[in-house]
C-alpha cells in the first residue's frame, strides 16, 4: 500500500505535466507532427532505454536504488518544463522526464511482482495502476486549476508539482528503510520458474511472442499529446480544460485495468483482445470536430493505456522466472518503446497530412495486432506447434 502511495504522489507529478504536453509544445511553435515525434520518442525512451537498466537491475540486484533514482529525474525534470522558454529546451525535458521512468520502471515493476505475488498478479497489478490513477486525476486537475487562475501561465502550473515529487522521494527512502527484501513475498514458485540446464538465462518463446503482439498494436495508438494538441487547435477546448480530460481518461484509466485485472486471474490473455478493438476505436472518435465526440476519443484511449499499464506488464510476471525478471520486463519495454514511437510519429505525421488516412492505417493494425493475438492464444493452449 505504501509503495502505491508513491506511485501516486508520482502520478501526481508528471500526469500533470503528461496533461499538457502538447500544448505547451505547440504554444512554443511545434506543429502536430513535433508534437507526435517529441512524445513519441519521449514514450520510446521511457521503454527503450529499459534494456539498459532492465539487465542493469537484476545484474547488481540493486532494486531500490535503481527505483529511487528513476524518481528524483522526473521529480526534478517537471517543474523545470514550465519555465522552458523555447521548444528545443521544452522538448529535451518531455523526454528527460521519460528517462526518468525508463530508470525505475523495470526494478519498480520486480519489487510489484514480488509483493503481488499472493495476491493475484492480474489483482495486484490493477491495484497498484489504479492508485497511479488517482494521482494522475488529482494532477491534470490540478494544473488546470491554476492555469486557469494564472491565464495559462505553465510556470506555477508545473512548478507547483515539486511539492508532492519530493514527498514521494521521502516515502521511498522510508519503505525501503521498512522492506528491503521484497522478493521475500514470492512464497510459490511461478509459471516457467524450473530452471532447464543450459537454458536458465533463456527467455521463454511464449514471452517473445506475447511481446510481438504488444508490438503490432501499439504501433498504431496515437499519444495523448496528439490528441490533446488536435482538442486545442480544432478550437474545440480551452487550454485549461484539457487536463481535465486527461484527468478523466486516467479515472477511466483505473477503472478499466482493474476491470482487466479481474477479468486476466479468471480467463487470461483472452481478456486483452479489447485492446485494439479500444485502439482502433479511439481515432474514429478523437479526431473529429465535434467536442463530445473527441472527448469520448480521449476517455476510450485512458481505458486502453489502462489495460497497456497493468493487465499487459501483469503477463510478463506470469511468463518470466524470478531470476530475469527484471530483464525481461526491461526487454519487453523495450519492444513497447519502438512501436510507441512509430504509433506516436506515425499519427502525428498522418494527421498533418489526412485524417481519415490515419484512422484507416490504425484500424488496420489493430486488426493485424488481433489476429497475431489469436495465433499467440493458439500457440499457448498448443505448445508443441510452437
Amino acid at each position: 500500500m505504501a509503495f502505491g502511495v508513491v506511485s501516486l504522489l508520482m502520478d501526481f507529478v508528471y500526469e500533470g505535466a503528461r496533461s499538457i504536453t502538447g500544448p505547451l509544445l505547440g504554444a512554443l511553435g511545434a506543429s502536430g507532427a513535433v508534437v507526435g515525434v517529441v512524445t513519441g520518442v519521449g514514450e520510446a525512451a521511457a521503454f527503450g532505454l529499459r534494456l539498459v537498466s532492465g539487465p542493469l537491475a537484476d545484474r547488481t540486484r540493486r532494486f531500490w536504488t535503481w527505483t529511487i533514482l528513476g524518481y528524483v529525474v522526473t521529480a526534478v525534470a517537471v517543474p523545470f518544463l514550465g519555465l522552458a522558454g523555447v521548444l528545443w529546451v521544452a522538448s529535451a525535458l518531455v523526454i528527460a522526464e521519460r528517462v526518468g521512468k525508463a530508470v525505475r520502471s523495470p526494478a519498480k515493476d520486480t519489487l510489484v511482482s514480488h509483493a503481488t505475488a499472493v495476491t493475484g498478479r492480474g489483482k495486484g497489478f490493477a491495484v497498484h495502476e489504479a492508485m497511479d490513477q488517482v494521482g494522475a486525476v488529482i494532477g491534470p486537475l490540478t494544473v488546470a486549476g491554476i492555469l486557469a487562475v494564472t491565464g495559462d501561465d505553465y510556470a506555477p502550473a508545473l512548478g507547483v508539482l515539486a511539492i508532492p515529487g519530493a514527498a514521494a522521494i521521502v516515502l521511498l527512502f522510508w519503505l525501503r528503510a521498512r522492506v528491503p527484501d521484497p522478493a521475500g513475498y514470492e512464497t510459490t514458485p511461478t509459471a516457467g520458474e524450473t530452471v532447464v540446464p543450459g537454458q536458465s538465462r533463456r527467455l521463454p518463446r511464449a514471452f517473445w511472442v506475447y511481446a510481438a503482439f504488444t508490438a503490432a498494436t501499439l504501433s498504431g495508438f496515437a499519444t495523448f499529446g496528439v490528441l490533446s494538441f488536435h482538442l486545442v487547435r480544432q478550437h474545440l477546448l480551452p487550454v485549461a480544460a484539457v487536463p481535465v480530460i486527461y484527468a478523466a481518461a486516467m479515472g477511466v484509466d483505473a477503472l478499466a485495468a482493474l476491470a482487466t485485472g479481474w477479468l486476466y486471474d479468471r480467463t487470461g490473455t483472452t481478456t486483452l483482445a479489447v485492446l485494439p478493438l479500444f485502439a482502433a476505436a479511439t481515432p474514429l472518435l478523437a479526431f473529429t470536430r465535434t467536442s463530445w465526440l473527441a472527448v469520448a476519443g480521449a476517455l476510450l484511449w485512458g481505458a486502453a493505456v489502462g489495460i497497456q499499464e497493468s493487465t499487459l506488464r501483469a503477463t510478463v510476471a506470469d511468463l518470466v522466472p524470478v531470476g530475469r525478471r527484471a530483464t525481461a520486463y526491461g526487454i519487453f519495454a523495450g519492444i513497447m518503446g519502438a512501436a510507441t514511437l512509430v504509433g506516436g510519429t506515425l499519427t502525428g505525421v498522418l494527421y498533418d497530412v489526412s485524417v481519415p488516412l490515419l484512422i484507416t492505417v490504425v484500424i488496420t493494425i489493430q486488426a493485424l495486432a488481433l489476429a497475431l493475438l489469436l495465433i499467440t492464444r493458439t500457440r499457448a493452449v498448443h505448445p508443441a506447434g510452437a
